[in-house]
């Protein structure tokens, strides 16, 4: 056999190996979560780049309240996506959170407490309802979802008939006069100046959260642990896995993230009223199903999650840039939400197939 011929019959294998090692990587791609959600916020981009650019969708501050919009309900969609990893729902975090936000309102302004231990009262409030919530569902073995629907209701009682009782009325104001209150502003509702645009703190906080998330998930024990409980939870039982532990906790993180947008949103508007986080719980889940989490449990990511959030905040910004009437907004959520699912179902089915 001549030089040449020797020469391609050894480059043959190695050009197979090569495309085999490629449809690995491209089916591991595919069957990461956050795929679909990507290449949705990037179309998205483009297209309110193309149609409103010149009217500031492009421009420092444009970019600024979008980011803004996504960071609070990212904050949100985060420690949901753990939960919905794990295979359970937290519908009350939108009531904590007008919850939370009227407990530091009413006892900085109407007690004269200090802002910070105001803060901590409703911080230790919302760490106690995240434990009663997820006591409750490992105890009962009911669904998450009625009982959180139970309790957001419960919550939202609460907070509005103590909040009259208290103060006569649903809202507290004055909140900026409160002792405490310019530290506390540095820390969740200061800006940060980035080329001559003021980008809000929270979008950092989200950022970071975000990044925490996703180490824990993929290199901590914990992280397994969260997955093997939404997968199979009798296999994870079978493991050693501490499931009520492990879901007791992200219920106490979804309520510790709910109270982290009230400070957030209080200081913003140095005031509170008890509908604040209405429906919050709901646009959550739907960040967390466009970010490819599956409802079942077992499946998604933190990352994700924070897309979803982002395809909101462009969304929601965007649609005023371009000019089109707000009324749409739910329609396309609305259609976000079930072609995402369509999207996640269609691309792991044909990944598997790869296999």
């Amino acid at each position: 056999m001549s030089a040449t011929n020797a020469a391609t019959s050894e480059d043959r294998p190695l050009k197979q190996d090569d495309r085999l090692q490629q449809s690995s990587m491209f089916r591991r791609l595919l069957l990461r979560p956050e795929v679909g959600a990507l290449a949705g916020a990037i179309a998205l981009w483009a297209y309110f780049a193309i149609a409103a650019g010149d009217r500031g969708f492009l421009s420092w501050g444009g970019t600024a309240s979008y980011l803004e919009v996504a960071a609070q309900l990212g904050i949100l969609a985060i420690a949901v996506s753990l939960l919905m990893i794990s295979g359970e729902f937290d519908l009350s975090i939108g009531s904590m959170i007008g919850a939370a936000g009227m407990i530091i309102s009413i006892l900085a302004v109407e007690y004269e407490l200090n802002l910070w231990l105001a803060m901590l009262a409703a911080l230790l409030v919302s760490i106690a309802v995240g434990f009663g919530n997820g006591l409750l569902v490992r105890l009962t073995r009911l669904p998450s979802f009625i009982i959180t629907l139970a309790t957001l209701f419960v919550i939202r009682g609460l907070t509005i008939a103590i909040t009259r009782i208290v103060t006569g009325r649903t809202n507290v104001g004055d909140l900026d006069e409160a002792a405490g209150y310019a530290s506390a502003q540095r820390l969740f509702d200061s800006k940060i100046m980035i080329l001559g645009a003021g980008f809000p703190i929270s979008i950092f906080w989200w950022i970071g959260l975000t990044a925490l998330a996703t180490w824990v998930l993929i290199r901590t024990p914990y992280g397994n642990w969260i997955f093997g409980s939404g997968g199979s939870e009798q296999a994870a039982h079978n493991v050693g896995v501490p499931v009520n532990r492990v879901k007791i906790s992200l219920f106490i993180v979804t309520a510790v993230a709910a109270w982290l947008v009230a400070v957030i949103q209080v200081l913003a508007l140095r005031g509170a009223n008890v509908i604040q986080g209405e429906q919050r719980e709901f646009y959550a889940i739907i960040a967390v199903v466009i970010g490819g989490t599956l409802l079942t449990g077992g499946y998604g990511s933190a990352i994700g999650a924070a897309i979803g959030a982002l395809i909101y905040g462009m969304v929601q910004q965007g649609m005023i840039y371009v000019g089109i009437d707000s009324d749409w907004f739910q329609v396309f959520l609305g259609s976000m939400v079930l072609f995402a699912v369509l999207l996640n179902q269609f691309v792991r089915v044909r990944a598997m197939k790869v296999r």
